[in-house]
């Protein structure tokens, strides 16, 4: 009698845990969609092409970093499509040649993340974001960590940083990228997951100047994208996709990092407020009191 209640059990937790995952997932994919952060990147593409001012940072990189991208992408598809394919074919069948086209795609796209925003576009970034606030009056905000010039030009405005916001490309995130990448070995749906996965990360990654010009502390800074880590993923999948794109992709990292700055006025304007920044607020009233 035990071990058949067990074994009518076992089942039971079974479904139960699978339907709470379930309420969870549709609860995160609500709030994402609900969010409406999906849109930002291709928010990021409209408002790149119609503000001249920010093209000024990518077109002084643009030679260097087309040839950077353009290389990392001919010597990954030389050396790593064919073997790659094969090992592929074993579990995708036909498929296979897609998939590995997409993989491929994902790892040249890394490496080129990891050269160009170590060693050159990251300054190029850091004035994109900063200026695309600049456009949308966030003066205060760029000015609690740079020098802000007079002027009418946004991006000609931005003056000295106070300190470097983009961490380097950390050895972990190398290690979880390689961790994830057996999921490509799973038709169709790996490699969805696998974007997804990507996504996730990306997400807050894209907002590293924003917390730091919120001053936020390490656990401000942890708290504030769990409470919005549904609408951090939405925003990094597309993004992901985006860059994955040959050549293109160095583009559209570009305009990524305008969609990220748009999303962070926006979160301004709906009063999203940092502590440091709130307390500074607060006391400033008082002063004038």
């Amino acid at each position: 009698m035990s071990e058949s209640r067990s074994r009518v059990q076992v089942p039971d937790k079974v479904k139960q845990v699978a339907r709470e995952d379930f309420e969870q997932a549709k609860v995160l994919a609500n709030d994402a969609i609900r969010s409406a952060a999906y849109l930002y990147p291709f928010k990021g593409i409209a408002y790149f092409f119609t503000h001249r001012t920010l093209w000024k940072p990518l077109a002084a990189k643009l030679v260097p970093t087309i040839s950077l991208g353009l290389g990392v992408t001919v010597l990954m598809f030389a050396v790593t499509y064919v073997p790659q394919a094969a090992l592929l074919t074993i579990f995708n069948g036909p498929l296979a040649i897609f998939t590995t086209i997409l993989l491929v795609l994902s790892e040249a796209s890394t490496i080129f993340s990891v050269l160009s925003k170590n060693f050159l576009i990251d300054d190029a970034l850091i004035d994109t974001f900063d200026g695309t606030l600049l456009c949308r009056d966030k003066t205060n905000l760029v000015s609690t960590e740079r020098e802000v010039k007079r002027g009418n030009d946004p991006v000609g405005k931005l003056g000295k940083l106070v300190t470097k916001p983009f961490a380097k490309f950390t050895p972990k995130a190398i290690i979880r990228y390689f961790m994830y990448l057996p999921l490509n070995f799973i038709p169709i749906v790996g490699t969805v997951l696998f974007v997804i996965l990507q996504g996730r990360k990306f997400g807050p990654n894209a907002h590293a100047r924003y917390f730091q010009l919120k001053q936020m502390k390490k656990q401000e800074k942890e708290h504030f994208i769990e409470q919005r880590k549904a609408a951090y993923a939405s925003f990094g999948v597309p993004a992901v996709l985006l860059e994955l794109v040959p050549i293109a992709g160095i583009f559209f990292s570009f305009t990524n990092t305008v969609g990220a700055a748009l999303w962070a006025a926006d979160m301004e304007e709906r009063g999203n407020t940092a502590p440091n920044l709130r307390n500074q607020a607060d006391l400033a009233k008082k002063s004038e009191l």
